[in-house]
């Protein structure tokens, strides 16, 4: 792999710079939570601590290769009129950046301040284009909302010289032990773009079984349990208390969200067991079991922070 060298916007916890450490890929985190910024220091992480907004590329000079996961909860407000009317307002100002317009001031006077942090990726892409140093590749990644997103700063991108791919992947096609979808885009400035191809098998029925691959890895396979278990869960089936999720160690676990604490979990008898641990939840992301986890919010960090086995393949895909 070529030398490279991430800056990534809104860090979160560190699963994305975990996995390119793993790469041997160097990397600062930007992330303004201080409980966040104090699991990324003890884990190791390059971190700098503050809001997005005040730093520029130039402020990182030898990174040259971008990524960013920027909250998108307006976004994920999928078929209702504020998710819809955020979606046309973002791809209106998407089309002026593209153009040349410096947005930061309108964007400021939004109601909401989120609007702005989704365009940040595209600002500085742009910017480091404009300054002739471009990045050799960008990632970003959210919620599957949040593709039209993507898609639209794919076309920007592409107008300035990248070779762009977008598509939603499943983490558990990739070693996750979870089931989670993520809007995954990647650019390159040389070579084709192209998204990481499944190393393992979906779950269920949403896709066509592959036997060539191994199947999904299990929850009972990730946790150091002593007897199978099974997992009920509001938070699984749209968090609906009269649809609740209920699956096996036997199958991946739901999407981990910073509720996870709230999961049930039984043995076939129906006796209750001790519900997942903050390093459980972190392996269920893939994370280490040790990781240094700190802060009042670790529920929080666990739930929003990117799978490193699954952002260890998207790096890999777009710096191969």
């Amino acid at each position: 792999m070529a030398k490279y060298e991430l800056v990534n916007l809104f860090a979160g916890a560190g699963g994305l710079e975990q996995a390119a450490r793993d790469l041997g890929v160097p990397g600062v985190g930007i992330e303004h939570e201080a409980s966040v910024c104090a699991t990324r220091r003890a884990a190791g992480l390059a971190t700098e601590e503050g809001d997005v907004l005040t730093f520029k590329p130039s402020d990182f000079p030898s990174a040259n290769v971008l990524a960013g996961g920027p909250p998108c909860q307006t976004f994920s407000l999928a078929g209702s009129g504020a998710g819809r009317r955020a979606l046309t307002e973002v791809l209106h100002f998407m089309q002026r950046m593209a153009l040349g317009e410096d947005v930061r001031a309108p964007l400021a006077q939004m109601e909401d301040n989120r609007m702005g942090l989704v365009l940040e990726p595209l600002r500085w892409a742009l910017a480091a284009v404009d300054g002739g140093y471009p990045y050799e590749a960008v990632v970003l990644e959210q919620v599957p909302a949040v593709l039209p997103v993507w898609r639209a700063v794919g076309d920007v991108l592409s107008g300035k010289g990248y070779s762009v791919v977008s598509g939603v992947l499943r983490a558990e096609e990739f070693g996750v032990p979870q089931t989670r979808r993520r809007a995954v885009l990647i650019a390159r400035r040389r070579g084709t773009a192209a998204l990481p191809k499944a190393t393992h098998q979906p779950y269920g029925a949403f896709a066509a079984l592959d036997p060539a691959l191994p199947p999904c890895v299990t929850m009972g396979e990730a946790l150091d349990r002593s007897e199978p278990f099974f997992v009920t869960t509001n938070y699984g089936t749209g968090g609906d208390p009269k649809a609740r999720g209920r699956r096996t160690s036997a199958e991946p676990a739901f999407t981990v969200t910073g509720k996870f604490s709230r999961y049930k979990i039984t043995t076939e008898d129906g006796t209750a067991q001790e519900r997942l641990t903050c390093a459980e939840a972190g392996q269920l992301q893939s994370f280490p079991a040790d990781y240094p986890w700190t802060g009042t919010d670790m529920a929080q960090q666990i739930g929003n922070a990117t799978p490193p086995l699954l952002a260890a393949h998207i790096l890999t895909a777009a710096l191969a």
